[in-house]
């Protein structure tokens, strides 16, 4: 079945466009599944797999204690498997029909208060480099509500301070313009006269963001700068590039921001999964509401 796997991977990454990291998912995901189907199911034919095989792999998954999520993630990569296989007539079948994906239960995204943001974006102090990179990174995520991947692969033609914008190239390799604001827009044209020059050296790339030795920053090397960032500025949530993301959503709606324009800015493909964060600031209201009336 590795074959037609691979075709598979092929065609979701050459015609479908899908992103690398959903890419590696289902690649993970359906490699285990051929696996089980090889050694504990003795079935080395595509066309020999029926309902009933499927059902004994998702059983296998739930008693090696597999979370729900990734188990809805690999009935998803099963689906899209065997119904790619019978349009191309690789099979005759598709025992995945009648499959179900478990809903999965939505938990509210971790955000951080206005007070958590502002300690965090001026924990970078001092002028160096590498400050004045941290400060243009963290204003910038913020601003934007960008992913962290999004962000390490800015580029120098992306970035247009004089309109207050980024050009931002996200899952699927879709293309949204997002706006800056004039204190992300500051600090990046701080970075570009005072921090990026010097980190460069004698590198020769057009990346926006680049670490100690003037190449491209990595989505570890970010990690690792926001945890120290955080400890700096004594927040105490669980924290993590995504945070910045969900609190940008959060205070936007806060304020009034009609949900349709965050959706485009985050660039969410379906409004319900931006509606989350409407969610989010009831809950925040709730607690408010809890913590300050008299009469709560």
């Amino acid at each position: 079945m590795v074959n037609e796997i691979n075709e598979f991977l092929h065609y979701i990454q050459v015609e479908r466009g899908l992103a690398n990291n959903t890419i590696e998912s289902y690649k993970r995901d359906l490699m285990q599944y051929d696996l089980y189907v090889k050694k504990v199911e003795n079935i080395d034919n595509l066309k020999r797999i029926d309902r009933q095989t499927i059902v004994h792999y998702l059983y296998f998954l739930k008693e090696q204690g597999r979370a729900e999520t990734t188990i809805a993630r690999t009935i998803a990569a099963i689906r899209a498997f065997h119904q790619f296989a019978l349009r191309e007539r690789l099979t005759d079948q598709d025992p995945s029909v009648h499959l179900d994906i478990p809903k999965r239960t939505k938990r509210l995204p971790k955000v951080l208060s206005m007070q958590e943001v502002e300690a965090l974006l001026e924990a970078p102090t001092g002028n160096e480099p590498i400050s004045i990179r941290n400060r243009a990174m963290l204003e910038t995520l913020y601003a934007t509500g960008m992913r962290v991947s999004e962000l390490i692969n800015l580029t120098m033609t992306d970035t247009h301070l004089s309109m207050g914008f980024v050009r931002c190239i996200g899952k699927g390799n879709k293309e949204r313009i997002i706006p800056l604001g004039g204190e992300a827009s500051r600090t990046i044209q701080k970075y570009l006269e005072d921090g990026r020059l010097s980190l460069m050296k004698k590198q020769r790339h057009d990346m926006l963001f680049v670490n100690h030795h003037g190449k491209p920053l990595s989505r570890q090397g970010f990690w690792k700068i926001l945890k120290q960032l955080a400890e700096k500025a004594n927040i105490q949530k669980p924290l993590t590039p995504h945070t910045l993301r969900h609190s940008f959503a959060t205070h936007l709606l806060e304020n009034g921001a009609d949900l349709r324009a965050v959706q485009e800015m985050l660039g969410h493909v379906d409004i319900s999964t931006t509606q989350i964060y409407t969610h989010v600031t009831k809950a925040r209201m709730k607690d408010v509401y809890a913590q300050f009336h008299p009469r709560a």
